[in-house]
């Protein structure tokens, strides 16, 4: 895990190694400035000249402008390198997310994966900061500082045998109980975010049933969760600091008694003035050392369940891999499912698709019909290899989808979905996801098939109108027209509409597909309904129920040979179908 983890530092290593470096620096420098003040102190009490005394002060001053000069590189380096080492490893998180099939979004969570790529990154972040500095500072300034204090008290220093034992006992415990509350949190936060996307996301169900104070509860229930296990985690680490002075005073006060009964009854030859002030100060630096230790210890463990959250994704293995020598062309729009089998997991024991067998030409207009359920939308997102079938094969222009270069395939395929995504933006960027590089006549003419033309037209800065995130600035109606004109826009070999056209009343539908015969006869066009007025002149009209094609033909053939089929036309002739835009 460190070593798939330590690959994102990159170009970050030198500004690591720095770091290392001025904090020895700073180490060094400053467990040597008692040693001075000790002998500074000594050399006063033996009247030393005033030369000497100057002499000595000014060395003294020059290096804490050296540790400070250290300490401040270090900081600066640290600072660089661990951002650094986030911004790689957010990139490198987001890269690998990109290659993701639907199959492995499902496995995570599109609210996990958001926290992973933020708080989780956060915490792993500050860990690196305090492992590259404070993790070296803290070890090395314990060791230096320890051999110094029995240099400079020999005898006096065996108080740290007593104190150092009870403070590291004391700090491990409070850190071995804080671990578990700290773990707990991270799977809440996943909670807690889902909770503000689904608010967010269905703001408008929220409003129109009037559940805010419901919606306001559950957050609440959700944030009150992991308040109370950061609180139990922060009032068990909270008593790092009375154990941190117990041992700090009972240092002092054994130096300056011990000490100065020593010092008293030796007449200085034992231990002298100097020496105890360097005792204070070397005691100081030994119990800061281990309180610091305590500390990297309490971040790095909690840490290290965002540390395993964020190996996660990077190891996570797409369940779609190119072959070893993919095709690079798609010849037509032709496809053929060939006794097809699809489960959406492994361990589920009903498959979405049962026994699939389907031969569509290239060019053809296509219709599916079906009730809620019944795997309309999963049979066409095995076309451009969203998922990939469990038992059987799909192949496009005689090839099974498997064999071709999986960006090849689906730059030949577009689907413009119920509820598709438009980008913040403009109109135009957003459009031209279809084709980078379309011209102004290109992408005029296909909103105006798609009957988009006439709405931007009203737009103030028409094309470049600017575009909310998730297109919240324009209707329903508006939103699918303009997805509709970037799915032509890419001339794709196969065009796939998912139920693209439910927000838009029925003259538009008609026109909309008047268009398709217009300006692509070649692709094949498939087309997911729930009016049969949407596909009642298409070349084929496939009627699926639980999974399984029910019946196959023409709008008349079906009329006299499905029941299913003749159902939903007569309650939709009899019920009328006056679907306005939304």
């Amino acid at each position: 895990m460190i070593k798939t983890l330590a690959k994102s530092i990159r170009e970050y290593k030198l500004s690591t190694i720095l770091t290392l470096v001025f904090i020895v620096g700073e180490v060094c420098i400053e467990v040597f400035i008692p040693f001075i003040t000790a002998d500074l102190v000594n050399s006063i009490k033996a009247s030393a000249s005033i030369e000497e005394v100057v002499k000595t002060g000014l060395f003294l001053v020059l290096l804490a402008i050296l540790s400070l000069t250290c300490g401040g590189i270090a900081g600066f380096t640290c600072a660089k390198a661990s951002a650094g080492f986030a911004k790689n490893l957010r990139h490198d998180m987001f890269v690998k997310i990109q290659d993701y099939s639907f199959k492995n979004i499902d496995k995570f969570s599109s609210t996990s994966l958001v926290t992973r790529l933020t708080t989780d990154i956060t915490n792993v972040q500050m860990s690196y900061m305090m492992i590259i500095r404070t993790a070296v500072r803290a070890p090395m300034m314990f060791v230096f500082a320890i051999i110094m204090a029995y240099i400079m008290g020999g005898s006096l220093a065996t108080t740290f045998v007593v104190v150092v034992p009870i403070l590291i006992f004391g700090l491990l415990m409070v850190a071995h109980k804080a671990m578990p509350a700290f773990r707990r949190v991270f799977k809440k936060y996943d909670r807690l975010n889902e909770s503000i996307e689904e608010n967010v996301r269905g703001m408008r169900v929220v409003k129109g049933f009037s559940r805010e104070d419901y919606e306001i509860q559950k957050f609440n229930n959700a944030a009150d969760e992991i308040t109370k296990d950061f609180t139990k985690a922060e009032r068990i680490v909270g008593l790092n600091t009375p154990i941190m002075q117990f041992c700090m005073y009972f240092n002092m006060i054994f130096i300056l008694i011990v000490g100065s009964c020593l010092a008293i009854t030796s007449g200085g030859t034992t231990v002298d003035i100097g020496q105890i002030s360097a005792m204070l100060t070397y005691g100081m630096q030994i119990l800061m050392s281990l309180m610091m230790v305590s500390m990297i210890y309490v971040m790095i463990t909690m840490s290290f369940e965002s540390m395993k959250r964020i190996y996660e994704v990077l190891v996570e293995e797409p369940s779609l891999k190119d072959c070893e020598n993919p095709v690079y062309e798609v010849k037509d729009g032709s496809v053929v499912f060939e006794n097809v089998c699809f489960k959406y997991s492994e361990k589920a024991k009903k498959s979405a698709l049962q026994n699939i067998n389907l031969k569509i030409e290239s060019g053809m207009t296509v219709g599916i019909i079906g009730g809620t359920g019944s795997s309309k939308s999963s049979l066409v997102q095995l076309i451009p290899r969203l998922y990939d079938v469990t038992e059987g094969s799909v192949k496009v222009a005689g090839i099974d989808v498997r064999n071709y270069d999986v960006k090849t395939l689906r730059d030949s395929v577009a689907m413009v979905l119920q509820k598709n995504q438009l980008f913040s933006g403009t109109v135009r960027e957003n459009l031209c996801w279809g084709k980078e590089d379309a011209s102004d006549e290109e992408i005029e003419e296909v909103c105006r098939l798609s009957q988009a033309k006439e709405f931007i037209d009203t737009l103030p800065d028409k094309y470049d109108t600017y575009i909310e995130q998730g297109g919240a600035n324009v209707s329903g109606g508006q939103k699918q027209r303009l997805c509709i004109a970037r799915a032509l826009l890419k001339r794709p070999k196969i065009l796939i509409l998912d139920d693209s056209t439910s927000a838009v009343d029925t003259k538009t539908d008609a026109l909309i597909r008047k268009g398709f015969k217009e300006f692509i006869p070649e692709t094949t066009k498939i087309i997911i309904a729930q009016r049969i007025a949407s596909v009642e002149d298409a070349d084929m009209i496939i009627v699926m129920d639980n999974g399984n094609i029910s019946a196959i033909g023409k709008h008349d053939e079906l009329l006299k040979t499905s029941d299913i089929y003749r159902e939903v036309y007569e309650q939709q002739i009899n019920g009328g179908d006056n679907s306005e835009e939304a």
